[in-house]
């Protein structure tokens, strides 16, 4: 695994987080909203939330984790931008989207959005040791639990309007369904959590955490299929036959990860964790190495995501910690080639593409936009340069 070691950190340092550097805002602050299909950034791209945070945390993470001090500034950069621009300091909470200029043009609220302002805010406290990011970071955190988690049915909710009234859930709903409560929160709520808790290590966050265990253990995950479920009404049925691969081989290893802060070893959460990975091994992997993005009723979507695929080795080589089993290295192996010989984009100036069709063709969609930024291809980066000694 030393190549592989070797291969994504020339990867991040000389592909993905230049390619980034590159889409810094001088003028307005952030980094820019869009760089489409040609490699054409757009200056004047609304600037989203969810995105503001990612791009914080890669480059927080990428400073904390490899120790390269050109990437704090890019850091304090987009912090600064998030706290002045993203943060609604009459209404509090993230916004949705704001324009070029940082004015509101979404005003919306998310449990998702917010949870990736904790999860950026705390990384950039590790690198920075402002103590305002980590107050911001639990303000955030109180806010989700004070409103955006529902008791009576122990989920967190979605969706709000500026001012915190509940609304239906239509940026985290799709395949036709309109989800009161999403897998999709409650994982990157997890996530965020436990960055959280490793650098405020207080008891309410260690109850969160450890509710939210059990919520995708006993409500979310399916120990007959071994698949979680994605979309669910408030009595927590399922509303649809929809098996995410991504976010599954994604879930098994953000549960470890949570695992391990907590310092917790529960048999049946840990057994959970290795039965995704063997699970998704077993049905969503294709012949060229790459990884399926889902299956609704019978239907397979092969789509090769770039996010799946960045996901899926950090999951496997995470199943492989767990199990010792040498097929986990072998499908993170065959995945890497599959990236490197498909879905890196090598022209010049570029990072990944969206998608590669069944047909081996990209998707000529944005390489720079609200959802697609560097967190998922360079976590992966990070995780293997953390990960293999």
């Amino acid at each position: 695994m030393q190549k592989l070691k070797q291969e994504v950190s020339q990867e991040l340092h000389e592909h993905i987080l230049p390619f980034w550097s590159a889409c810094i805002d001088e003028s307005h602050g952030g980094f820019y909203g869009e760089v489409n299909y040609e490699l054409q950034s757009n200056k004047e791209a609304d600037k989203g939330g969810i995105a503001t945070s990612r791009i914080l945390w890669a480059f927080s993470s990428a400073y904390v984790i490899t120790g390269n001090e050109k990437y704090l500034p890019y850091a304090t950069h987009a912090y600064k931008f998030l706290r002045d621009k993203v943060i609604d300091s009459e209404f509090r909470g993230l916004y949705w989207m704001v324009d070029y200029k940082g004015d509101p043009t979404d005003t919306r609220k998310h449990v998702y959005t917010q949870s990736f302002g904790i999860y950026a805010l705390s990384e950039y406290y590790k690198a920075s040791k402002d103590p305002e990011a980590l107050e911001l970071a639990k303000e955030l955190f109180l806010l989700i639990e004070d409103i955006g988690f529902d008791k009576e049915i122990n989920a967190y909710k979605e969706e709000f309007d500026r001012k915190w009234t509940e609304t239906p859930n239509e940026m985290l709903s799709e395949n036709g369904v309109m989800a009161d409560i999403t897998m999709n929160t409650h994982i990157h709520v997890l996530e965020a959590y436990t960055n959280l808790f490793k650098v405020w290590p207080d008891a309410r966050v260690r109850a969160a955490l450890e509710n939210l265990l059990e919520i995708l253990y006993s409500k979310i995950y399916n120990a007959k299929t071994k698949y979680l479920g994605v979309f669910f009404d408030k009595q927590w049925n399922s509303l649809i036959d929809l098996k995410s691969f991504g976010h599954d081989i994604e879930a098994s290893w953000l549960i470890d990860q949570t695992l391990r802060a907590l310092g917790l070893e529960k048999p049946e959460y840990i057994q959970m964790v290795v039965d995704i990975a063997y699970n998704i091994a077993d049905h969503a992997m294709q012949e060229d190495g790459s990884m399926m993005n889902e299956q609704e009723n019978d239907h397979l979507d092969k789509t090769r995501i770039w996010w799946v695929q960045a996901e899926a080795i950090v999951g496997f080589y995470n199943a492989y910690e767990r199990t010792q089993d040498p097929r986990f290295l072998e499908l993170a192996d065959n995945l890497w080639t599959y990236i490197k010989n498909n879905l890196i984009d090598k022209r010049t100036g570029g990072e990944w593409y969206w998608s590669i069709a069944p047909d081996g063709t990209p998707t000529p969609r944005e390489i720079n936009g609200a959802w697609k930024c560097p967190y998922h291809n360079g976590r992966f980066c990070l995780e293997i340069i953390e990960r293999v000694n």
